[in-house]
């Protein structure tokens, strides 16, 4: 960094950054965490304010700490570097189990694991001149830094100056294109005065989600209608053509499945989108906490199951565009006051030709663990790839685990290789989540197994369609076909073809390791 001012560095701080680890702390230890965090934070704070750098350990629970770490530009006060420590303390996400809060002089973090060098984090080196031929050894370190900091100074500044020209143009460039594309969706625009107010000048209370797009708040308007608003970060360039995308494509999708658009607001810098209210939140709310999930019995999950299938079937095949959503996960499912299943988050989706089956993209968007494996590596996308997405959260769903729940452990090294671990043993209920080992439906459980197994094959021709899979989680009648051995387990390989010149898509009287029931099978074709 280079910089130079009259002025008090803290007088001119531009805005940090904050960055936090994608899982929670679980809502039985988040008091004691918070607590804790706050206590520590406080403590390396005072420490590194005045030895600008340290790193400090605390004992959570069992043999579990949390690791911390401060450091602070070295020529500043010990108050100046205080004061942006607790700049930094107060931004930082808390109920994380990681984050980071970075400003231009000082930065703070704090993990689960041991980020930093423990055997040599309690000091910074330093170099210092000899006592003998100090002069000339001071000018030579002159002589080799000083050119290279200039370089580096006014390599720098030119980005600096060629990325603030092209937020110029890029946010202009969004502004107009923005504009034009909703001009067929003018009727749904709310003024800036009318979201303000219902969401009480966006205050902290009325907050209830946050992501990389920005801040998502609770509002009411002046009729009584609860409505929730997505205000766009002012800070993010992709955000702009998110909102582009979700603004006019939403506008167009009705189905109960969807989370319905009621409107936008486009005002000045301001970009937002107003959703209807959804008082549950969103499914990993439940499904990944220990004690909500004991909300989620299995007929609410398996109805939770097939309103995603519906809704899926409609943006691929019913309704007036074809859409391919390329971001679906549990955090992305909301949850009405009946625990009906919304989808919702269209800022990744894509428009599909009538006449299109597959597209290639330099730009992977997404969320890993997620993400088929064509999509991921080569970055070709098609309605298969949000196939191998609701596998992923069918086996999430009857497990009530996270698909990377399992790395690194001896049980699997993904959700996928434990599911097809206990599908070749002839175990598939050791899958099921304990909270519903009391009452469950044994069909339906080892049907949701086989069908998220068929969606995460590693060709997307073996994947079933989404009308295929609402037939078999709505007919016990019909067959399966037998699934092989899922992508994350055959870790790069080619997958094995079927040997009998079909389509795996296509349903087939091929029995699985053990009998369901013994009632003839019933091959249904269209009409």
């Amino acid at each position: 960094m280079l910089r130079y001012t009259n002025l008090s560095f803290l007088n001119n701080i531009v805005p940090g950054l904050e960055l936090s680890n994608v899982n929670n702390i679980s809502l039985s230890e988040l008091q004691h965490f918070n607590d804790l965090l706050a206590t520590t934070l406080k403590d390396i704070a005072a420490q590194a304010s005045s030895s600008k750098f340290a790193t400090k350990e605390a004992a959570i629970r069992g043999s579990q700490k949390l690791y911390t770490l401060a450091q602070c530009v070295p020529d500043l006060s010990s108050s100046d570097c205080n004061t942006c420590f607790q700049s930094a303390i107060a931004s930082i996400p808390t109920g994380k189990q990681g984050a980071r809060s970075l400003l231009p002089i000082c930065y703070i973090r704090y993990e689960l694991y041991p980020f930093y060098n423990q055997s040599g984090s309690s000091t910074q080196p330093v170099l210092l001149p000899s006592s003998k031929g100090g002069k000339s050894n001071i000018s030579l370190i002159v002589a080799i830094v000083a050119p290279v900091c200039v370089a580096a100074a006014l390599f720098i500044l030119g980005c600096c100056i060629l990325r603030q020209r092209s937020r110029k143009k890029y946010n202009s460039f969004a502004r107009d294109s923005i504009r034009e594309d909703l001009t067929d969706v003018e009727s749904l625009q709310f003024d800036f005065a009318t979201i303000e107010a219902a969401t009480n000048c966006f205050s902290d209370e009325n907050k209830i989600g946050q992501g990389g797009f920005g801040v998502v708040y609770k509002g009411v308007l002046p009729k009584g209608e609860e409505i929730a608003v997505k205000r766009l970060s002012l800070t993010s360039l992709q955000g702009a053509v998110e909102f582009r995308n979700e603004a006019t494509l939403v506008a167009k999708l009705q189905h109960r499945n969807l989370v319905r658009l009621l409107g936008y607001c486009l005002e000045g810098r301001e970009k937002m989108l107003v959703y209807e209210y959804i008082p549950n939140k969103s499914l990993d709310h439940f499904l990944f906490d220990p004690v909500k999930q004991k909300e989620l019995d299995w007929s609410r999950r398996y109805k939770i199951i097939t309103g995603i299938a519906r809704g899926i079937l409609y943006l691929h095949e019913d309704s007036q565009l074809r859409i391919i959503h390329r971001d679906l996960k549990a955090s992305n499912v909301l949850l009405d006051e009946n625990m009906n299943p919304k989808i919702s988050d269209f800022g990744m989706a894509k428009i599909f030709e009538a006449d299109q089956t597959q597209v290639n993209t330099g730009r992977i968007v997404g969320t890993y663990g997620y993400m088929s494996p064509e999509y991921a590596m080569r970055g070709q996308f098609s309605v298969k790839s949000d196939i191998f997405s609701f596998g992923v959260l069918v086996l999430e769903i009857v497990s009530g685990k996270r698909n990377t729940e399992f790395y690194q452990t001896h049980l699997a090294d993904d959700l996928l290789s434990y599911a097809w671990k206990n599908w070749t043993q002839n175990t598939p209920l050791e899958l099921l989540d304990p909270t519903l080992r009391g009452s469950y439906s044994r069909n339906e459980v080892i049907r949701c197994i086989h069908i998220g197994l068929l969606c995460v094959q590693e060709s997307p021709s073996a994947r079933p369609t989404m009308a295929n899979i609402l037939l078999m989680l709505n007919s016990a009648s019909v067959t399966l076909s037998l699934p092989r051995q899922p992508a994350s387990f055959l870790h790069g390989r080619k997958p094995n073809r079927p040997q009998d010149g079909h389509d795996s898509d296509q349903f087939t009287t091929s029995s699985i390791p053990w009998s369901i029931n013994e009632v003839s099978i019933t091959q249904l074709a269209p009409r």
